[in-house]
C-alpha cells in the first residue's frame, strides 16, 4: 500500500503578495527607527528586509511609504531571519488604514500579474 502525504494546510488565512517592487516602510521597534523594503505582505502581516534582528513578541509600529495614502499599523514580531528579514503580524489596523492596505494589495497583485505576462 502506497500512501501519499497530503499537502499540509497553510496556517495563513491571507495570501501573500510579492512587494519587492517599490514598497517601503518606516518602522519603530525596541527603541530603534528603521526604513526597510517590504519583501511580501498580506492583510495579516508583512515580511521586511532588516539586518537588525528584533526579539520575538516585540511590538512595532509601521508606517507604509506608498501612494495609496496613510497606512499606519501596530504589529508584533513573529519571525526573525537574523541578518536578513523580520516578519511582522498586524495587531491593530484602523478601518481607513485597512481600506488603503486593501487598495495597495490590489495594486501589487495587478503589478505581479503584469510582470508575469511579460516573462
Amino acid at each position: 500500500m502506497v500512501t501519499r502525504n497530503a499537502a499540509a494546510p497553510s496556517r495563513r488565512s491571507n495570501s501573500r503578495v510579492d512587494a519587492r517592487e517599490g514598497v517601503w516602510v518606516f518602522w519603530t521597534c525596541h527603541g530603534s527607527d528603521q526604513t526597510s523594503r517590504v519583501l511580501d505582505m498580506s492583510l495579516g502581516g508583512l515580511l521586511i528586509e532588516s539586518a537588525k534582528p528584533m526579539p520575538l513578541g516585540s511590538p512595532a509600529e509601521v508606517d507604509f511609504l506608498v501612494q495609496e495614502g496613510q497606512i499606519r499599523v501596530k504589529t508584533i514580531v513573529r519571525h526573525v531571519a537574523p541578518g536578513r528579514a523580520v516578519g511582522l503580524k498586524f495587531t491593530a489596523v484602523t478601518e481607513r488604514d485597512r481600506a488603503n492596505l486593501a487598495t495597495l494589495l490590489t495594486r501589487l497583485r495587478g503589478t505581479a500579474q503584469t510582470r508575469g505576462d511579460r516573462l
